[in-house]
């Protein structure tokens, strides 16, 4: 899935930047599984479905669909997918603009809305009443969660529960069996209180990358540094200690207002034979996609340059949220 940025979000001066990112993605997604785009309203839809036949996009992948957003992260305001009883179950959480840091009435509202027109076939939906944001969590697939203290506990997502409740809650609705919390790890410029997607990913269930900083000077360090001991205390279900795979640290980059952006190659996406990479236009790129390549061997390595995202302070897979085929 992605939601096409345009001129009524916080996109409008950079538009002509960021939508080839957004072409770049689709292509090489639409040549491996299908795409699903939310357009603003027809004349957006008429204006990226130009878009992508200039670029040769495969149009027999792509679905556009119209609903009105806010902003592009649909890793956040998209619908979180679940299997219940052997058939995908679709989730809508609530989204508040990662603590009512922003409005996101539309994005709150562009599931259902999606869901109604038929965007998801016959997969049911169903609404929670509770803030969960998808890049918020990180799970291997076999029963294990990873997330932050820093974005579940926030007390403006949900102030009403405690570590515990909420557990209780993500055991309930993803069928986790284990919640597994770091109390460390940031990056500046990042508005959603450290989102476990911009610092650590399982690659597998027994392995894990993380953004790693080795510049003693550079603020991240202490706090990178920690988390990182985290991660080495941490164990699989298994009861051993997960291999763990540092990503490269890129230089610092910073938008036109001074503020720094939260670069990270661990916000990579991973479809069908393949994963999507960020780059920044950095000399730690080569490295990074190197470095991914150890972690999923068995699978294509492409580079999104993704520097004109990060100037709205997210990237890849930010911007991105993947459903299982039989959604479809």
């Amino acid at each position: 899935m992605l939601t096409w940025p345009h001129a009524h979000s916080d996109w409008r001066p950079w538009l002509a930047e960021v939508e080839p990112v957004f072409v770049a993605i689709a292509h090489a997604v639409a040549e491996r599984e299908q795409v699903i785009i939310t357009a603003y309203d027809a004349a957006h839809l008429a204006h990226i479905s130009t878009l992508l036949q200039r670029a040769g996009v495969a149009l027999g992948r792509v679905h556009l669909h119209i609903a009105p957003s806010n902003d592009t992260w649909v890793r956040d305001h998209g619908p979180i997918t679940v299997t219940k009883n052997g058939a995908p179950l679709l989730l809508d959480f609530i989204f508040n603009g990662w603590g009512d840091k922003f409005d996101a009435t539309l994005d709150n509202e562009l599931i259902r809305r999606l869901h109604a027109q038929g965007a998801f076939g016959a997969t049911p939906l169903t609404s929670i009443d509770f803030v969960l944001e998808g890049g918020s969590i990180e799970v291997d697939g076999a029963g294990s969660l990873l997330t932050t203290e820093r974005c579940l506990l926030s007390p403006q997502r949900n102030p009403a529960l405690n570590r515990a409740a909420i557990e209780t809650r993500l055991h309930e609705w993803l069928g986790v069996e284990r919640v597994l919390w770091l109390a460390h790890g940031y990056l500046a410029g990042d508005d959603t209180d450290s989102h476990i997607d911009t610092l650590a990913r399982f690659c597998s269930p027994g392995t894990i990358c993380y953004v790693a900083c080795d510049d003693a000077q550079d603020e991240h360090y202490a706090e990178l540094k920690a988390m990182e001991q985290e991660l080495q205390a941490l164990r699989s279900a298994a009861g051993v200690p997960y291999r763990l795979i540092p990503l490269p640290w890129p230089q610092a980059k910073y938008g036109d207002d001074g503020r720094r952006l939260p670069a990270s190659y661990a916000n990579f996406l991973i479809i069908n034979g393949a994963v999507l990479a960020p780059t920044y236009d950095d000399p730690a790129d080569n490295a990074a996609l190197v470095r991914l390549k150890t972690c999923f061997p068995d699978r294509v390595i492409i580079a999104i340059p993704c520097l004109p995202l990060i100037r709205q302070y997210g990237s890849l897979h930010c911007v991105t949220m993947q459903l299982p085929a039989d959604v479809l």
